[in-house]
């Protein structure tokens, strides 16, 4: 598939799409007291849905699965709470016995950022005189009075009864404990009808669609549970790590600290950066100095580092399928429509966003924008690049690509579809002149690069950048390789058989498609060189030498030239009859002649570079192999 097989993205925006978002995004703000609940609800049913799955096999009902499966996470979460109240309730009443030390650090901070500014203030003062302000005299007794007045004896309001204190904390617990209780109705009947709510959505979305909606539906629950999973393992090492160090350090109350550090970590990268600054600012509050402060930053930094850098990818990989920073996108998003939970679960909401973006064409935009990786094949953005002229990325690109694969392989899936893409624009007229030569300027330097040897000599070595319409790139390449060869590419002392030609027309498409195959075959150790069949001042090798090729590849015809292609094929069979005569035809060429009409011409059709190395071994003679 090329890129101009794919419809647009963009092209299906339109008003009424607009509108539809617009609406959308206000039913997701107004809506937000049902809606987050119900999000909650259905994010947490996916998590837990393995659970059931797995008490289910051991025998319990579907509805005694559910139930259990809720109490567990439930029973959990709340000793989680408990643990955590009581910690933060013992930090409250340790403050007053920090306050010193807090108001020292107070100070200290304030001296180091105030005493610059009034140094500065002060030299200008010295250089720039200053005008006097005047003050009236009741201004003076005003401030004096002020200063002198006692302050007012509050003891009395400031004392909380115990009556007042827990009316104010069950206010305040009111609000997030209903919400706990919708989300725990919501969640155990989503997974009561977990069955029927799949089979309603199957119906929703067509029974035509069934097989993509069944996929969306998976993909979604399986990337959700397995991102949570290994998040959840994760941030519970790294709380575990953080609690110890903390703890060792004689830190008070390591277990809530480590606690928060994990907990927060769900937070996409705002939540470590305010776990770290808090925890920092409360070991500077109870340390006399900075230094513990500052050495647990630097190792909180370091850890945050290698697991963000390091351990997660290892164990999970981006298994969010989210880039960077849609993460951070998102987080911004969904924390500025609900709020806290937005944030939550802004990293779930937005990975099943795009996981229906692959499977619903409306959502695809979103998939394309914020998924983890842009929908863009290799070719593509190989053509991209050298339409903008970026040669530096694409060598570099490439010769990652030859790290792992062959050079073969690389023009298979990567050169040759990219310029097919080209071919196409061209055609159509899509491709202005400045952009003409940066793309074949780009290509030049590719090819150029690729195919340097360690003999080439210095002054050929130099990146030429090649005109489009008065020079020809393979042709360029041939020039170089004789230059350092010979006339004929390499001596005519070799042994029968021993020469594999590649052969095309008097075109620019064909001179660079017989050297690329030539550097290709000569790359496995092939003794492979390229000839012109229709260039009368290319100068021939005597007939007697006609015994030393065994394999001509010849490259696929195009349909006006079809007729000249025929007839010097007739000329090679004549020329060398015992060689074979074989064409490779790459499947996204689209304006070449049929391979039935081909066929009959060649002993074989192939379709790849890869499968014209894998001919050229097996059919040369076999004292040559060996």
């Amino acid at each position: 598939m090329t890129i101009h097989s794919k419809a647009s993205a963009l092209s299906r925006f339109n008003s009424t799409t607009l509108l539809g978002a617009a609406v959308a995004l206000g039913m997701l703000y107004f809506g937000r007291e049902i809606l987050a609940p119900l999000a909650v609800a259905g994010i947490a049913s996916l998590i837990i849905l393995p659970l059931v799955r797995k008490l289910d096999a051991l025998g319990l009902n579907r509805a005694g699965a559910a139930i259990v499966s809720v109490l567990l996470v439930g029973s959990c979460l709340v000793a989680l709470a408990v643990v955590l109240a009581f910690q933060l309730v013992s930090v409250t009443s340790d403050l007053p016995q920090y306050r010193e030390a807090i108001q020292d650090k107070v100070e200290s901070v304030r001296a180091m950022t105030e005493r610059p500014f009034a140094r500065l203030e002060a030299e200008l003062s010295a250089v720039i005189p200053q005008p006097v302000p005047e003050t009236t005299r009741s201004g003076k007794k005003a401030s004096h009075a002020a200063a002198t007045a006692p302050a007012p004896a509050a003891e009395a309001d400031t004392r909380m009864s115990v009556r007042g204190a827990i009316k104010r904390l069950f206010a305040l617990a009111w609000g997030p404990i209903g919400q706990a209780g919708i989300v725990l109705v919501l969640l155990v009947f989503i997974l009561l009808e977990q069955e029927s709510l799949r089979e309603r959505l199957i119906r929703l979305a067509g029974l035509t669609e069934m097989s993509r909606t069944m996929q969306a539906l998976g993909d979604a629950a399986e990337g959700v549970s397995r991102f949570f999973f290994s998040q959840f393992l994760v941030n519970l090492a790294f709380g575990l790590i953080m609690g110890a160090v903390l703890a060792a350090g004689g830190v008070p109350h390591a277990v809530l600290w480590g606690t928060l550090a994990g907990v927060l970590r769900f937070v996409p990268y705002l939540g470590a950066l305010a776990s770290g600054v808090m925890i920092a600012i409360f070991i500077a509050a109870i340390d006399p100095g900075w230094w513990l402060a500052l050495s647990f930053l630097a190792f909180y930094g370091c850890l945050e580092v290698i697991v963000a850098n390091f351990i997660e990818p290892r164990i999970y990989g981006h298994s969010s399928g989210l880039s960077p920073l849609a993460v951070i996108v998102s987080a911004l998003f969904w924390g500025s429509l609900w709020g806290p939970i937005g944030l939550l679960l802004s990293t779930p909401l937005t990975l099943c966003l795009v996981v229906a973006g692959r499977h619903v064409a409306a959502l695809e935009p979103i998939s394309i924008l914020l998924g983890e990786a842009p929908d863009m094949s290799h070719a593509e953005r190989f053509y991209q690049r050298a339409l903008a002229g970026e040669s530096d990325a694409i060598i570099r690109d490439a010769r990652r690509h030859l790290q792992k694969q062959s050079f073969a392989k690389y023009c298979d899936q990567v050169l040759l579809p990219g310029l097919a893409l080209a071919a196409v624009d061209f055609r159509e007229g899509r491709i202005e002149g400045p952009q003409q030569n940066r793309l074949l300027s780009s290509i030049s330097q590719l090819t150029e690069t690729l195919m340097q040897t360690p003999g080439t000599p210095k002054s050929l070595r130099r990146r030429r950048e090649v005109p489009l319409l008065n020079s020809s790139v393979g042709a360029h390449l041939r020039e170089l390789r004789q230059a350092r060869l010979g006339r004929w590419q390499g001596s005519l002392d070799v042994p029968v058989g021993s020469v594999v030609l590649c052969a095309g027309l008097d075109h620019e498409r064909d001179d660079l498609l017989c050297e690329l195959l030539v550097h290709a075959l000569r790359m496995t150790g092939i003794d492979a060189r390229s000839i012109t069949l229709d260039r009368p001042e290319d100068e021939q090798p005597d007939s007697s030498k006609a015994e030393l090729v065994s394999i001509v590849f010849l490259v696929y015809p195009l349909r006006e030239s079809l007729a000249r292609w025929q007839e010097q094929v007739r000329t090679l069979r004549a020329a060398i009859p015992q060689a074979l005569l074989a064409t490779i035809r790459p499947s996204f060429f689209s304006e070449e002649v049929e391979a039935g009409v081909v066929k009959d011409q060649v002993d074989m059709v192939l379709s790849s570079f890869e499968e014209g190395l894998a001919f050229a071994a097996t059919h040369m003679r076999p004292e040559l192999k060996a």
